[in-house]
């Protein structure tokens, strides 16, 4: 059953109850998305991790493998907290983020920190998506007066900025390589 607090049903109760399902089903047509980006996103990142270079680089990725695959799980538990049998819908959006990511894997030479920038460059992208998401879940999930939600939502929401902090910290010394590395 789905946890609102007083607070959004008085908020809810002045709006029309179509509006109100309209609204549910846009945040549920988004956790499905969103659910498919994280499934694919696990397949994705050990391919990243086995193409880096940088130490760093795979520690960082394989902490973000461990966190998407428990962000996996607490997305289940979001559209049970709503009532809802987790489904996956495809993410076009991030379809198109790891085929980039993919493409520029193979334009780069293996072995080289010039590879490893790619590799960045690409999951900062999937990163900024994520966060983007995950900001317009929690807010919509606020809306329409889901607690639970809101809070399993903001916990992982959290987990990608950290992901993008550890993954501009990774790129400084990164880059620098690359540069040196291309002279």
């Amino acid at each position: 059953m789905p946890t609102k607090t007083k607070a959004a049903e008085k908020q809810l109760s002045g709006r029309k109850p179509e509006a109100e399902s309209a609204l549910k089903e846009l945040f549920i047509d988004e956790l499905k998305d969103i659910y498919w980006a994280e499934q694919h996103l696990v397949k994705a990142l050990p391919k990243m991790m086995k193409n880096a270079t940088s130490d760093e680089l795979k520690n960082t990725i394989q902490e973000h493998l461990t966190q998407t695959e428990n962000q996996v799980v607490r997305l289940e538990q979001v559209f049970e907290s709503i009532g809802e049998k987790a489904k996956a819908v495809k993410c076009e959006a991030m379809e198109g983020l790891l085929k980039e990511a993919d493409e520029l894997m193979k334009e780069t030479e293996k072995g080289t920190e010039v590879r490893d920038v790619a590799i960045i460059s690409t999951a900062q992208k999937v990163e900024h998506y994520e966060i983007a998401s995950y900001g317009t879940l929690c807010a919509l999930a606020g809306t329409l007066g889901f607690t639970d939600a809101v809070e399993l939502l903001q916990q992982t929401l959290e987990e990608e900025k950290q992901a993008d902090q550890l993954l501009t910290q990774a790129a400084g010394a990164i880059n620098e390589a690359a540069l040196q590395e291309t002279n």
